[in-house]
């Protein structure tokens, strides 16, 4: 196993230095520069230049590039050229946790509704209940984050006035992100379900289903045992790429229900030409991406004994 792990951490360099050299380019072509929001346009030349030298606007791309990624590997991913010029790594030591959370309670919200839905759909194949199931898989598959939440805001929080419609009072006060998590959740849980109704539809109709309740196993036991397992496992595949989905998705959910996180403050940074924030939260969205991608193969190995990873060999 690992080998496989030192195999996987080797094959994520390329990968990191390619978000790292595409996120700093895409910057430096962007029209305007952030010195403009800083001191204005018609600031004293003086000024402009003093700043420039300060934030090291004034060097060379390619010298600045080398310098982020030498900064980065120590931890320091340079300054905000706006918030007062604090460190990026502590802007998102403060603020990646909220992000976080935010998914994690969306993540499992998912796994406890889709997966049960899914079992539910197969084991009712054609029924009722099938077809409800799967019309709500189509409505929250198809219906983006920035459509869900106006909804859910103007039903809960403005005409039942159940939830606040906005804010962070943080994970001690659920009401404030109860409807950020479900708008999270939404789409995912839909997904769950499709997939694990696929995959259990699949799953009873194996032989050691038939074997099994030919030994006298009744039905109920028999899913229990051996095809609920067997069934979400192409699900626990899906839910390592459905957390760096819901990262990125908070991007739209934090800026609507104006939660602190790194979504929120990735956004404000673009509209303030930011350029060290935007780099330090797609590196660092790319790192969790990979750390889970490899996380779930793992798992995906610990749950099923059949499968046999290459590298573990």
């Amino acid at each position: 196993m690992l080998p496989y792990v030192r195999a996987r951490l080797f094959l994520a360099l390329p990968t990191l230095l390619a978000v790292t050299l595409v996120t700093f380019f895409l910057g430096y072509l962007a029209p305007g520069s952030p010195i403009d929001l800083l001191v204005g346009q018609h600031a004293d030349p003086a000024v402009r230049a003093r700043l420039e030298h300060e934030y090291g606007l004034d060097r060379p791309p390619l010298v600045r590039y080398l310098d982020f990624l030498r900064g980065a590997l120590h931890g320091d991913l340079g300054r905000s050229f706006s918030n007062a010029g604090r460190p990026v790594s502590e802007l998102i030591a403060e603020q990646f946790p909220v992000t976080a959370f935010i998914a994690c309670a969306a993540v499992l919200l998912a796994v406890m509704l889709g997966v049960p839905a899914g079992a539910l759909a197969a084991l009712h194949h054609n029924r009722p209940a099938d077809r409800a199931v799967m019309g709500l898989v189509l409505l929250f598959v198809s219906m983006p984050a920035f459509v869900l939440a106006p909804i859910l805001m103007l039903l809960f929080a403005l005409r039942l006035n159940w939830l606040p419609a906005s804010g962070w009072e943080g994970v001690a006060r659920p009401a404030f992100y109860l409807l950020p998590v479900a708008v999270l959740a939404a789409r995912p849980a839909a997904l769950f379900a499709r997939i694990m109704r696929a995959s259990m539809l699949e799953v009873v109709r194996q032989d050691y289903i038939r074997t099994a309740l030919a030994k006298g196993l009744t039905h109920g036991a028999a899913i229990r045992r051996h095809a609920l397992k067997n069934a979400f496992l192409p699900v626990l595949t899906v839910i390592g790429s459905s957390f760096g989905y819901l990262l990125t998705g908070s991007f739209v959910v934090e800026n609507i229900f104006s939660i602190p996180g790194i979504g929120y403050e990735s956004v404000q940074s673009i509209l303030r030409r930011d350029y060290p924030v935007i780099q330090g939260v797609a590196l660092l969205v790319a790192v969790v991406f990979i750390a889970l991608n490899l996380a779930v193969d793992l798992l995906y190995a610990a749950v099923d004994p059949r499968v046999r990873l290459q590298g573990a060999r």
